[in-house]
């Protein structure tokens, strides 16, 4: 897996956030913060999925921050349910603001995989809240409702934008909750037929959708 641009430490409230950052080459259309799976079973800013999103985003010319949650390579803190993630997420795009941004207001999109996805839609809702809403809200098997030996996970609701991919044959996260989740939202999900919650052989489908979306 290539590497990225430059690695930064950030400080955040339970200490060091360990963070991949990677800039395009020519002009900069927005940044991008893209979170990564549950901690607890190997989760990590290296992910595949995660490494798939952040290089479309890439390719799309956003500058893309890829923080480790607490507890994960130098991220100081231990795992706090996402309470304590979301909180750090916030704090990786307030730097990247700074680090990127240089006065101009660039234009924010979020993406994140499984319990990556769940704390980015607590990201957004309070974004939104706080009246900066994001231009683009990417979730990738997010982890909704609840999961056999892992427990249960209250996703906020989302932006009538948010793209929503998941697959058919997911057997973490099971479909119907996402579906559940989705339906009183009116809220479109993408289904990959036969695709597991690591979507083993359809990294280029996430890719291409997100891409093209």
């Amino acid at each position: 897996m290539p590497e990225a641009l430059e690695r930064m430490l950030i400080p955040g409230a339970a200490g060091t956030i360990d963070t991949l950052v990677d800039i395009p080459s020519g002009v900069i259309m927005g940044i991008a913060l893209v979170a990564h799976p549950h901690p607890v079973g190997g989760g990590a800013n290296t992910n595949k999925v995660v490494h798939t999103l952040a290089k479309a985003f890439l390719q799309l010319g956003y500058a893309v921050f890829r923080p480790n949650f607490r507890g994960v390579g130098k991220s100081e803190g231990i795992h706090d349910e996402g309470r304590g993630e979301t909180d750090d997420l916030l704090t990786v795009l307030k730097k990247a603001k700074q680090v990127v941004d240089n006065g101009v207001n660039l234009p924010v999109a979020l993406a994140g995989f499984s319990f990556g996805a769940y704390c980015q839609t607590h990201v957004a809702q309070r974004l939104c809240a706080e009246g900066h809403p994001v231009e683009r809200l990417v979730l990738v098997a997010t982890a909704i409702g609840f999961i056999e030996g892992v427990g249960s996970f209250d996703a906020a609701a989302v932006p009538a934008n948010t793209l929503v991919i998941h697959g058919s044959e997911d057997n973490i996260v099971p479909l119907a909750n996402v579906l559940d989740w989705a339906k009183p939202q009116n809220l479109p999900v993408v289904v990959i037929p036969g695709a597991d919650h690591f979507f083993n052989r359809c990294l280029g489908l996430i890719r291409d959708i997100t891409l093209h979306a």
